[in-house]
């Protein structure tokens, strides 16, 4: 599933053309990372575009060459980790110990990335009172509950699988919680970030599994 096109989001105004000085490119990148370690660090109404242009060494007024609105950025930026998540190869490795197996891919999938799930948490934020936010997230939401459900179909090819699981609906349901961890992320201790997913894996399994006996268990 690695490379499964994403949603592409789009602003309502034009992004400003591309810098094709390399010194103009590299100050674009110092704010898109500003950006990113703002939203992570304050959400997206508590961080101003003056913010921005002081955490990436600039003038506030420089932002507007390269982006329109603090709206627009945080759509560049949502659109970048929507291209990073389509990346991620979301086929779990066989193994004679699913659960573990499965705690691994889990594991290795909610690490990639993570410095961008400040974006999640301010997007989220921005699209309770932004209507063309909240419907791209209609979107991106019909997209990543697609991905999970292939996973979760490939899962149960499994001979240890239950055949009598209702797969869309579950795979509707960890995809709200797998975006909350998202959100929650960059806030998260690792030792806690790390025990949610694992937690969100024990879900899976029990759901998705038949428990067999451990072979040292003793009868």
């Amino acid at each position: 599933m690695a490379g499964t096109s994403p949603p592409v989001l789009e602003d309502d105004d034009d992004l400003p053309a591309a810098p094709k000085q390399a010194r103009s490119r590299t100050t674009q990148s110092r704010i898109m990372e500003a950006g990113l370690q703002l939203f992570g660090e304050r959400g997206y109404h508590a961080t101003s575009i003056e913010d921005i242009g002081s955490r990436a060494g600039t003038a506030a007024g420089a932002f507007y060459g390269y982006f329109r609105s603090k709206r627009q950025l945080l759509i560049v930026l949502m659109n970048d980790l929507l291209q990073r998540l389509s990346q991620l190869d979301l086929r779990p490795q066989g193994g004679a110990d699913v659960h573990l197996g499965l705690h691994a891919f889990l594991a290795a999938v909610f690490r990639a990335d993570r410095k961008y799930y400040g974006v999640v948490r301010a997007w989220q934020e921005a699209a309770l009172s932004d209507a063309g936010l909240a419907a791209m997230q209609k979107t991106i939401e019909g997209w990543t509950q697609a991905r999970v459900l292939g996973v979760f179909r490939g899962l149960q090819k499994h001979p240890n699988a239950r055949a009598d699981r209702d797969l869309p609906t579950f795979a509707r349901m960890m995809d709200r919680h797998f975006w909350s961890i998202l959100a929650r992320g960059a806030k998260l201790s690792p030792r806690d970030f790390d025990g949610e997913v694992g937690i969100a894996a024990d879900v899976i399994y029990h759901y998705l599994f038949i428990d067999s006996p451990r072979p040292d268990a003793k009868i």
